[in-house]
């Protein structure tokens, strides 16, 4: 089957060797920024399992010259035929119907749209509807691609997210984040400002049982990230109430950390950022097991270079990432 993956740019290249291992099947059949097209014989509810893609799309590819000849019945049987092995293969229920095309309230897309829903017994949504579809003339041949979402919500959005905290981190790039740091199962990983705990579920969610502390000074997210936690179904994570500046551990305790550090937008400000950087980072470098790894992502990239210089870090190139109109960068350090 054909498939197309939607991905944070930034970290396709882990989405795509995530596709490979968890597939090894699977042919990668074009790469651009933020997508990956591929082929593989598995069915679209195993496609659920990726946790470094944003969203996975089934497609087909049509020889029309214009979208309204998918309403001859030979395609629209070929449409529909793709759209119930998708809904088949679900748990969830597909209850509404939308489309993203150039053109979406023309009406022959209006048509196209009135068909499926009465096909499908669905009610059109004119913007999120649980079964998505894209319509766009084929990147790699002839005629026009139709891609439809293989889940009723897109994989970024997590069924464990039942607390939205105010800047969470994406849950793809908190998966990314994970990966980079290549952990160990039996190596402990901490936490630092935790925030709605994207970091650590997503730990949990490659390796169920690994030891991991979490902790932030604001007793309502800690909170938030114990309602996610529940929701996940892990619950033996220790959740800390404390300040990243003045960890209670001591020195060379944990061999893996991860931070969200506050952007200063939505969470801190520039100011008081330069004061907290160097103090977060110099906290983490004390509690770091020599060789220990420590990945990190903010989008102040001068103010967390400037704090970097002298602190003892060793630091691989950083990874700059595309997330909701910001470019922020994920560092990896490492204590020597």
């Amino acid at each position: 089957m054909e498939y197309e993956a939607e991905i944070v740019e930034g970290i396709e290249d882990l989405a795509e060797r995530e596709i490979l291992d968890r597939f090894p099947g699977a042919r990668v059949t074009l790469r651009r920024a933020a997508l990956r097209q591929f082929s593989v014989d598995a069915s679209p509810a195993r496609l659920s399992l990726l946790r470094l893609t944003s969203a996975v799309y089934l497609r087909l590819t049509f020889d029309i010259p214009r979208p309204k000849a998918l309403l001859g019945h030979q395609h629209l049987t070929r449409f529909l035929t793709a759209i119930h092995t998708i809904t088949n293969s679900q748990r969830d229920r597909f209850m509404t119907l939308s489309i993203d095309a150039a053109g979406s309230e023309s009406s022959v897309m209006q048509r196209i749209k009135q068909e499926l829903a009465a096909a499908l017994n669905l009610t059109v949504d004119p913007d999120k509807g649980d079964l998505h579809l894209r319509m766009r003339r084929s990147l790699t041949a002839d005629g026009w691609d139709v891609l439809i979402r293989t889940t009723p919500r897109p994989l970024v959005t997590r069924d464990w997210r039942v607390c939205n905290y105010e800047g969470a981190l994406n849950a793809t790039v908190a998966a990314a984040m994970i990966s980079l740091l290549k952990p160990a199962p039996d190596e402990p990983l901490l936490n630092l400002m935790c925030g709605s705990g994207s970091l650590i579920i997503e730990r949990f969610a490659s390796q169920p049982d690994a030891p991991t502390v979490a902790c932030d000074i604001s007793p309502e997210a800690l909170a938030c990230a114990a309602a996610n936690l529940q929701a996940s179904g892990v619950h033996h994570p220790a959740l800390i109430r404390t300040d990243a500046t003045r960890l209670p551990f001591p020195d060379a305790t944990f061999p893996l950390l991860a931070a969200d550090l506050p952007f200063g937008q939505l969470i801190g400000s520039h100011e008081s950022n330069r004061g907290l950087y160097p103090v977060v980072l110099s906290e983490a470098f004390r509690v770091t097991r020599p060789g220990g790894r420590f990945a990190v992502i903010t989008h102040e990239v001068k103010l967390i270079e400037q704090a970097l210089r002298g602190a003892g870090w060793q630091v691989d190139p950083p990874r700059m990432i595309t997330l909701r109109g910001l470019h922020p960068r994920i560092y990896v350090l490492r204590k020597p």
